[in-house]
This record gives C-alpha cells, sequence and structure tokens, in this order.
C-alpha cells in the first residue's frame, strides 16, 4: 500500500484555499488546511474531511505548533492573505506591515519549516499563491500589490536555491476569482473588470486550485509563475 500523501494549505478552509484543499482530497491526500479565525469555514471543512486546525501562519512559534503536530507535508500551498484597498497616502505603516506579514512573512515561515524536511526527503513541493497584482500593480492597492511581487521573486529565488535537493517551488497568480476577498465589489464593478478580461468573466476557485493540481502532476516545472486570469 502506498504511504497516504499529504498537503498543508493555509487559508485552507475557504475561498481559493478550501478548493485547493477539495482538489487534493478528492486525489487521496490527507489535507490540513491552516486557518485565523472564521470557526464557521472550518467546521464546513471539518464535515469534508479536512483536518482544519487555527494558527496564525504569520506568527512564528504558531507556525513551528503548527507543523508539529501536522509534519511535513508532501506539498505546502501557502494562500494565506489578505487585501487592502487604500491610496498609499492613507496607508499607515501598521495597514502595510500587516499586509506583508500574513502575505509574504507567513511564506517565508512556513516554506522554511517544511524545506528542512523535504530537503531530508530530497522531495516536495511548495506552491506559493500570488496575484495578478503582483505582476502588473493594482490602482489603489500598492501593498497588496508588493506584498504579491514580493511572493513571486520569492518563488523564483527559492526555485533556485532548493532545486538540487529535488524541491520544487512554483506560484500561481489568480486574476479576479469570484471570492469572499472581492465581495467588496459592485456589480458595476465587476462588469468594468470583466471588459478588461479577456474571457469575460471572473475566475472560479476551482480553476486555480486545478492549476496547483497541474504543477503537482507535473514534476519538471519549478520557479514558474502561473497566471490564472482569463486574459486580464
Amino acid at each position: 500500500m502506498n504511504e497516504e500523501k499529504t498537503i498543508l494549505v493555509t487559508g485552507g478552509t475557504r475561498g481559493i484555499g478550501l478548493a485547493v484543499s477539495l482538489a487534493f482530497l478528492d486525489r487521496g491526500f490527507r489535507v490540513y488546511a491552516a486557518y485565523s479565525a472564521d470557526e464557521e469555514s472550518a467546521a464546513a471543512a471539518r464535515e469534508k474531511g479536512i483536518c482544519a486546525i487555527r494558527a496564525d501562519v504569520s506568527e512564528e512559534k504558531e507556525v513551528k505548533a503548527l507543523f508539529a503536530g501536522t509534519g511535513v507535508p508532501d506539498v505546502l500551498v501557502n494562500n494565506a492573505g489578505i487585501s487592502l484597498f487604500r491610496q498609499i497616502q492613507d496607508t499607515t505603516a501598521e495597514e502595510w506591515d500587516r499586509v506583508f506579514a500574513v502575505n509574504v512573512r507567513a511564506a517565508f515561515l512556513c516554506s522554511r519549516e517544511a524545506s528542512r524536511a523535504m530537503i531530508s526527503r530530497k522531495s516536495g513541493l511548495i506552491v506559493n499563491i500570488s496575484s495578478v497584482w503582483g505582476e502588473e500593480g493594482g490602482s489603489c492597492e500598492s501593498a497588496y500589490s508588493a506584498s504579491k511581487a514580493a511572493l513571486i521573486g520569492f518563488t523564483k529565488a527559492l526555485a533556485k536555491e532548493l532545486g538540487p535537493s529535488g524541491i520544487r517551488v512554483n506560484c500561481v497568480s489568480p486574476g479576479v476569482i469570484d471570492t469572499r476577498m472581492n465581495a467588496r465589489l459592485t456589480e458595476e464593478d465587476k462588469e468594468a473588470l470583466c471588459e478588461e478580461i479577456s474571457l469575460g468573466r471572473l475566475g472560479r476557485c476551482e480553476e486555480v486550485a486545478k492549476a496547483v493540481v497541474a504543477l503537482y502532476e507535473n514534476g519538471y516545472i519549478t520557479g514558474a509563475d502561473i497566471p490564472v486570469t482569463g486574459g486580464f
């Protein structure tokens, strides 16, 4: 019998993270999903067979405790993220730091913990969830865009560093996806955005999850940033 493979998805109980969790659950993985506060979503995820664990992955002690409880996964998906829609002159230093803590520091802390055992195993996959704004930049979203651009740079550097140890590191950059994070958008906002998307519609969480699965299945892709944008 093959040993059960495991995956850890941060922010894995709702939105894109939940879609990734469910996609790998369907493939026979034991799925660990870290979440920060939403107990309702965590309870719903547990009912589906996902092992949801509360942890603030921007905090080093909590990341260490998380990995101590789950062990090191075969696949790590750094999906936890927060947005900030604010003009630069109205953005506080505390808001900037919080965006980077959740979107970048957390990915660093989790990747560091995972890589230690993956290096010994000579195998593993890390996928960072960035954004089209990390590639193109978004007006009134300078902190968010900068944090997602940092993830892309982190991905490319880490892929070179860990590649000789048999570990692959990739990035998926979603476009405008129909998630709770985009709930602030009015119907007029969505229509305007769809006019900028070649396929003429918002993306679905499941479509982002399929890109993560494809990176798992193709063992010769590393250091890549995969846009899932509908041609934005």
